[in-house]
């Protein structure tokens, strides 16, 4: 069956249980796993470049690849379903200005199998993402402000790599933008330090931002969850909630 095949609709690009995974579940025999692997492959070169709110399953799926399920059929199958529904959709960018770099960093806290975070990331200069991201952390945390943290002072590399990169070709740049909607994650990161047992054990390293704030490279701004577009990119959002945020992460109207 080719991409372009499958009949079935459904508006979103996952269910709930996207991260969940059922041991019991057969494997797919060498020939229909190629297949798997084959199209997800494709779907990834779509996510990356005009489709990236489906990159949670497609990412999901990539560590499938090699012990593929009918269960991990069923997600992709989900995800082909969704873009079936809705197959036009692409991102539109526009840009504010060329003077500054806005970046949105979410995190959903021990939401995959192991209990390990997902990060969601996306970088702009106004309106649609010039960089998108969907990653599983590499470290479990013990709370949504430790991990808000890690994904934020990881997240944020790129948004200060990106920022470089204008300055080297002649730009002006101001202080990049990054939102963020922990209040408590916010307050670690500009004061570099914790002053909570709770908080204390996190390493340092977490805390570099602390230095590109103080330094006028970055500012941190609060944006309430509703708004925050790098939402859809950390978890299966579902109904109108992922409709609102797909629109405003493609800039699409």
């Amino acid at each position: 069956m080719r991409l372009y095949e499958v009949k079935g609709k459904a508006k979103t690009p996952a269910l709930p249980n996207l991260f969940q995974i059922d041991s019991s579940s057969s494997l797919l025999c060498e020939s229909e796993r190629e297949i798997f692997h084959s199209r997800v492959a494709k779907l990834l070169y779509l996510a990356k470049r005009c489709r990236p709110e489906i990159l949670p399953p497609i990412i999901f799926l990539t560590g499938r690849v090699q012990c593929a399920t009918e269960e991990d059929r069923g997600k992709l199958n989900r995800v082909l379903y969704y873009l079936n529904y809705c197959p036009k959709l692409g991102i539109g960018l526009s840009a504010t200005n060329l003077s500054t770099i806005f970046g949105y960093i979410d995190v959903s806290f021990a939401s995959e199998a192991d209990y390990k975070s997902r990060t969601g990331v996306v970088i702009s200069l106004g309106q649609g993402p010039i960089y998108a991201e969907s990653s599983r952390q590499k470290l479990n945390t013990t709370g949504s402000s430790e991990a808000e943290l890690v994904g934020c002072s990881e997240g944020s590399k790129n948004v200060i790599w990106l920022r470089n990169f204008f300055i080297e070709q002649g730009y002006k740049v101001a202080p990049a933008k990054i939102y963020q909607d922990n209040k408590s994650t916010l307050a670690l990161l500009k004061n570099g330090r914790s002053n909570a047992k709770s908080t204390r054990h996190i390493n340092i390293r977490y805390f570099f931002l602390k230095d590109r704030i103080d330094s006028g490279e970055i500012e941190l701004e609060y944006l309430p969850t509703d708004e925050m577009i790098a939402d859809i990119l950390t978890k299966p959002l579902q109904g109108r909630k992922f409709q609102i945020l797909r629109d405003r992460l493609l800039n699409y109207n």
